[in-house]
């Protein structure tokens, strides 16, 4: 539906602002690595122009000290987009992780929270079916979480949409007219996926999803979270991985023990970004598995979770 328009976008902005079109050609200068785990891997980018997302400070008094890049008037004047639906707008993200990497953001300064706007990443995933829409939640990565946004890059790029389509870590644990549920096991990331035709349904077990997370992190804006949603073959595939933790503990390091890495959606899809060599050079499975354990809830905790909501 919005193919076309997109297109159109990225050849306008990649010509009239430089800054996209300098990082847009940086990516042909990136590096990856790819960690075998077995039957499924793990890839490692070394892109040193995510290193203002990586680094952002995200605390209330540095949110409250920034402008916000967000909103219209604090965006660069070079950077235009397609308006879509009543309030949101699409965006070249001028600091790309894919070839083709876009931001959405809510056209009202409003904080990200998803509960309300589930149905509206519905609609994205719908409307944009040839990206890959993700979420990440105010304490999951988002680098603006007082502005509600999603992201979306082109589809294929994350190992988990391929290894999701093979099926060999995902069983199916419930399934019903216009929708299914999974769960995900012996991947080092509990996720659950929800995969259907019928949006009110999907909406429904997300909602319930939420509040049995919501119960186990009252303390938060709301459960800390990542999502990413496709649409094809006339129907939703939604990845949900709750969170424990918002960075691990070798982000606060020092010296040669610290490795800036931030996980958000992308991350958790198996692309892990690292905007500095050395951490890309240095960085291990050993390392992705001990990450991966501290800021992801393990199999079984999962399997508490969707008891809950069968």
């Amino acid at each position: 539906m919005y193919s076309e328009k997109i297109n159109e976008l990225f050849s306008q902005q990649l010509n009239d602002w430089e800054l996209a079109r300098i990082n847009y050609r940086g990516l042909s200068k990136v590096r990856t690595k790819k960690l075998s785990f077995g039957l499924y891997e793990v890839y490692v980018q070394f892109n040193p122009a995510r290193i203002i997302s990586s680094s952002a400070k995200v605390d209330v008094r540095s949110i409250e000290e920034r402008p916000c890049f967000l909103c219209s008037g604090n965006r660069p004047k070079e950077q235009t987009g397609i308006p879509i639906e009543d309030d949101m707008i699409i965006l070249v993200n001028p600091f790309p992780i894919f070839r083709r990497h876009l931001t959405i953001p809510s056209e009202l300064h409003t904080a990200q929270r998803i509960l309300k706007n589930f149905s509206q990443m519905l609609f994205l995933s719908q409307a944009m079916h040839l990206y890959t829409v993700f979420y990440n939640g105010p304490q999951s990565g988002a680098s603006a979480p007082d502005h509600m946004h999603f992201q979306a890059g082109n589809i294929g790029f994350m190992p988990i949409e391929m290894d999701f389509t093979e099926g060999r870590h995902a069983r199916l644990i419930s399934s019903e007219s216009g929708l299914e549920i999974w769960k995900w096991e012996g991947y080092l990331r509990g996720i659950i996926t929800l995969r259907g035709n019928n949006g009110e349904k999907l909406a429904g077990v997300f909602g319930k999803l939420f509040e049995s997370l919501d119960r186990r992190q009252p303390e938060r804006p709301e459960p800390m979270l990542n999502i990413l949603s496709g649409y094809s073959s006339d129907e939703w595939t939604i990845h949900i991985f709750p969170r424990k933790q918002h960075r691990p503990r070798q982000y606060f390091l020092s010296g040669g023990d610290k490795l800036l890495v931030s996980p958000a959606a992308v991350d958790l899809g198996g692309v892990i970004i690292t905007p500095r060599e050395e951490d890309y050079e240095k960085i291990t499975g050993e390392d992705v598995i001990d990450i991966f354990t501290q800021v992801c809830f393990s199999d079984t905790e999962i399997e508490e979770i969707v008891s809950e909501i069968i």
